[in-house]
């Protein structure tokens, strides 16, 4: 009997990882940050370069993505992206040292969009080290069917506190990729992105913005420390096309942040830290 989606719900799955120096110095040079040593803590949001469970070819599908069937549902014919998320931070992750994540399939939901069908899995990821809970996270995942991508979003972009301008060359897509073994093919395969799915160039992953907007705050805002973060996607950035990522403190020990371009907002989050000064 096929399985339906929603039997998915519950399904576990772990990693362990060494959080390897040279592979943190990778990331460093593709953001252009201080090359960590030994033992530093890994910065906000760069453990998704780590905790990759490697497939062979055979186990990829046609758009890059490793295959669905095993640990993540089955959703014929339709695109997979990963949509936003949520982050809690307990304490740092330290390079050089084992840790593990631990990952379940925490609920698959059916929803009706404007044209289509839409499935919304949510999966949750803890990860610890020295038997410490370091992170915990949910990252929401939709498969859709294909579909022309929004483009431009008229909606408001806030007043800055801070602003840095981000222009997406094939190099920083490329390293992104690289050094998060991401097979994605609409962040490197030019024809792939353009006529099988519709773009108008190479994009820009979800999670290197993210990461982006959260360095622009940590750069802005030193004593401050990240403690949850709820993130998404609003529509697609593409290469060689500037954006900038921006954000103000909304509150006590809040903050909003965001990537926008002049075609209005892609990328948005709310950001809760601490005073560490």
């Amino acid at each position: 009997m096929a399985q339906r989606p929603e039997d998915w719900i519950g399904k576990q799955e772990s990693c362990v990882d060494a959080l390897d120096t040279s592979l943190a110095s990778r990331i460093a040079a593709m953001l252009a940050r201080p090359f960590p040593r030994e033992g530093d803590a890994l910065a906000p949001l760069w453990h998704w370069a780590f905790f990759q469970i490697p497939v062979p070819p055979s186990g990829t599908g046609p758009d890059g993505h490793i295959a669905p069937g095993e640990f993540l549902p089955k959703s014929e014919g339709n695109t997979r992206m990963w949509a936003g998320g949520r982050v809690e931070f307990f304490k740092p992750l330290l390079t050089g040292q084992r840790a593990e994540r631990q990952s379940r399939i925490k609920a698959v939901t059916e929803k009706t969009g404007r044209s289509s069908k839409l499935l919304f899995v949510t999966v949750e990821h803890h990860y610890h080290q020295d038997g410490e809970l370091c992170l915990s996270e949910e990252q929401d995942i939709v498969y859709k069917a294909p579909a022309p991508p929004k483009l431009a979003l008229d909606k408001p972009v806030n007043d800055a506190h801070w602003s840095v301008a981000i222009t997406p060359s094939p190099l920083l897509l490329f390293r992104y990729s690289a050094v998060t073994f991401n097979g994605h093919r609409i962040h490197y395969d030019h024809p792939y992105a353009t006529k099988v799915e519709g773009y108008p160039d190479l994009v820009v992953h979800g999670p290197l913005i993210a990461t982006l907007m959260m360095q622009a705050f940590m750069e802005a805002n030193p004593g401050r420390t990240p403690v949850r973060l709820s993130y998404r996607g609003l529509r697609p950035l593409t290469m060689n096309k500037p954006f900038n990522v921006e954000g103000r403190l909304s509150g006590d020990g809040k903050a909003i942040l965001w990537a926008a371009n002049e075609d209005g907002p892609a990328h948005e989050a709310e950001l809760q830290f601490k005073e560490t000064r």
